[in-house]
């Protein structure tokens, strides 16, 4: 996997250089420009690597197909999870961005191919912003994810995602090692201000004071 198999965006630090590198991920129907600005807005001082989902429903991106709404087509994610973590590889050589530095921020099927990454493929990520995640798939065996940060940002009244996907979720990487944190949105599906203040303060504090 090169990183020009991916259609992708590699923005440098807007301010300087020194809090690695984030992970962009976008939802469905979205593409490597949507979460620019709130990469930008979470980490000022840190590399966006911003890939295009490979797979279209209907015409939209995605990162992997689905079978019906929430319902995931296990080896079409287990396979696209694969090529996502060696296009970072990749982009780490293309860009000379340290590798070890990633932190995700993926939304919705972003989120889920972000979450399925850090399950399948651990060294890939030190981290992740997980917005409206539901359960990728259950391992049947957890790996370690000592030393690794997430933030899952879940809605209160979302339609998509229930409640408890993202307390399993959270359970599951938790039980993996994982230091994570649950943030609840009043909101819906969409992004709020609330995601937006939570996902930046997380990141200062689980990463800022790292070089």
């Amino acid at each position: 996997m090169n990183a020009s198999d991916f259609i992708h965006r590699f923005e440098p630090p807007a301010d300087g250089a020194g809090e690695g590198t984030l992970l962009l991920l976008h939802g469905t129907g979205g593409n490597e420009n949507d979460l620019l600005p709130l990469g930008q807005a979470i980490s000022p001082r840190a590399s966006l690597l911003s890939p295009r989902g490979q797979v279209l429903e209907h015409g939209m991106p995605r990162f992997f197909r689905r079978l019906a709404e929430g319902v995931f087509d296990h080896d079409d994610l287990v396979a696209r999870s694969n090529a996502l973590a060696d296009f970072v590889a990749s982009a780490a050589r293309q860009y000379a961005f340290d590798v070890s530095r990633v932190v995700a921020v993926g939304f919705s099927n972003g989120a889920n191919i972000a979450a399925a990454v850090m399950l399948l493929r651990p060294e890939t990520l030190a981290g992740a912003i997980l917005l409206r995640p539901m359960v990728p798939f259950v391992p049947e065996q957890l790996p370690s994810l000592a030393g690794r940060h997430v933030l899952v940002a879940a809605g209160r009244s979302d339609p998509v995602v229930p409640a408890r996907q993202s307390e399993i979720l959270a359970e599951m990487l938790q039980s993996a090692g994982a230091e994570v944190t649950l943030h609840w949105s009043p909101g819906a599906h969409g992004l709020d201000r609330s995601d937006l203040d939570a996902a930046t303060k997380w990141h200062a504090a689980a990463f800022r004071s790292v070089g």
